[in-house]
């Protein structure tokens, strides 16, 4: 292999092989339907981006199937020009997965899973183990603020953080030394089908545990692990299981716990994000952090208090002082994170009006949860829905926003055009807005924030 070429690569879990690689002092090309601000981030670092699905926009040098490895996630369509040109032209195709499963391997990896909280919970375990003297590695599925990438490198670690996926069942190229489950409530089922299809992956995802390894997994979850005779299996949340937190206390804006774990605990842990559900995010990274044995309390202390998030993970883009607007960005998009992103607001701002922007994401997960979307939402004071975001789907005859929308029970209830949406938001007197969903929503709040800055 002496070049590798993406497709789809302006993905978040693409971004971070795209930058291994290029560490590796590889040569990366790649293409993606859409320009965004991670893109043009690669571009930067080296990787050579199109946005052209014809063959021709393809780097000469990647031309040749010697040589030349191609990467490609499962969201583009399989007609497309560029991966029909690799694909009858005798070149070595691996999905992202396999790719990912390749590198991990490795080491020993720390994977984490889960319908939601496992981009939060990874980057948390990837900060602490930063944060210790064994360092890690991680291949993370946001980025991670406090160094404005999603890779960390470690080439003496023996630990790598990884994400594990279970769309089209990723997760499944993973063979874990410490595996966590945060969450499975259903979700793809465009892929599974069924609840009971996508359970039976994530028992799969715990019999690839390696021997003398370890299994993390919520408590209360429909999921009945399939792991080996040498495999332990714990449990943890915020209020109980073998890892959990004592000592909750909230005030002045910060949020402190004990750690609790079967050797003891970790007292004084403070939250950088102060969060109600990073409670149970952090006590899930710590958890497998203590699994490893490189577990220090000073740096766990310090690595908590000091984790700034990740990008689009309940980010605050606009805090006024005072009791003034606040405008915060959530990638929520399954109706379990909407509404607990709606709950951590009502927490951290209890009795003030609340709006809540949603961008639905996917026709498959509209059509199959519009009624759970619709009561999450409703728990806010004032709705507003925006245009839904296909991403690799085709549209669904009578599914988009309006399915969602319908359904809501509040009366102060908007639909909104897209294009329309900035002066919507500019011209409606708000006082905290929460912005939800996985789709391009996101890039338009910058100007609202600004706007509301001046």
């Amino acid at each position: 292999m002496q070049r590798v070429y993406f497709i789809g690569g302006g993905g978040i879990g693409m971004a971070a092989l795209e930058r291994y690689f290029l560490s590796q002092g590889t040569p990366v090309a790649a293409y993606d339907r859409t320009p965004s601000e991670l893109t043009a981030r690669l571009a930067g670092e080296g990787v050579a981006m199109s946005y052209d699905d014809d063959p021709a926009a393809i780097p000469p040098p990647f031309r040749s199937p010697e040589g030349t490895l191609v990467v490609f996630t499962p969201a583009v369509p399989a007609e497309s020009a560029i991966m029909t040109f690799f694909r009858t032209g005798g070149f070595r195709m691996i999905k992202r997965s396999e790719a990912l499963g390749i590198i991990t391997d490795k080491s020993k990896a720390l994977c984490f899973a889960g319908t939601h909280g496992k981009t939060t919970t990874s980057a948390m375990a990837a900060h602490i183990l930063h944060t210790c003297s064994c360092g890690c590695n991680a291949f993370l599925g946001g980025i991670l603020r406090n160094c404005g990438t999603n890779l960390l490198l470690a080439p003496a670690s023996p630990w790598t953080v990884a994400e594990a996926d279970e769309y089209d069942r990723s997760f499944h190229r993973l063979h874990p030394h410490i595996a966590l489950v945060t969450a499975t409530d259903p979700d793809h089922l465009d892929i599974y089908g069924t609840e009971e299809a996508y359970l039976e992956s994530f028992a799969h995802f715990t019999s690839l545990i390696r021997p003398g390894g370890s299994l993390v997994v919520h408590t209360g979850l429909r999921l009945v692990p399939r792991t080996g005779p040498d495999v332990s299996v714990f449990t943890y949340s915020r209020d109980e299981g073998d890892f959990h937190a004592a000592n909750v206390a909230f005030g002045d804006g910060t949020i402190t716990f004990d750690f609790v774990h079967p050797g003891g605990h970790i007292a004084g842990i403070e939250l950088g994000v102060p969060v109600d559900i990073n409670i149970e995010n952090a006590v899930g990274a710590l958890a497998a952090c203590w699994l490893t044995g490189a577990l220090e309390p000073d740096a766990a202390r310090r690595a908590m208090a000091s984790f700034m998030g990740t990008e689009r993970r309940f980010q605050f883009l606009l805090k006024q002082p005072a009791g003034g607007r606040v405008i915060i960005d959530d990638y929520a998009h399954h109706p379990d994170e909407l509404r607990t992103s709606i709950a951590s607001v009502r927490a951290l701002y209890p009795g003030r009006h609340l709006t809540v922007a949603f961008q639905p994401h996917l026709y498959t997960r509209t059509r199959d949860f519009a009624q759970q979307f619709a009561e999450a939402l409703s728990e806010a004071d004032t709705v507003v829905l925006t245009d839904l975001y296909p991403a690799r789907e085709q549209p669904i005859a009578g599914i988009s926003s309006s399915t969602v929308f319908e359904r809501v029970r509040s009366t102060d209830k908007h639909l909104v055009a897209k294009d329309d949406l900035v002066d919507w938001m500019k011209n409606r007197n708000f006082d905290i807005l929460l912005a939800c969903g996985a789709g391009d929503m996101s890039l338009l709040l910058p100007q609202v924030a600004a706007y509301y800055s001046e």
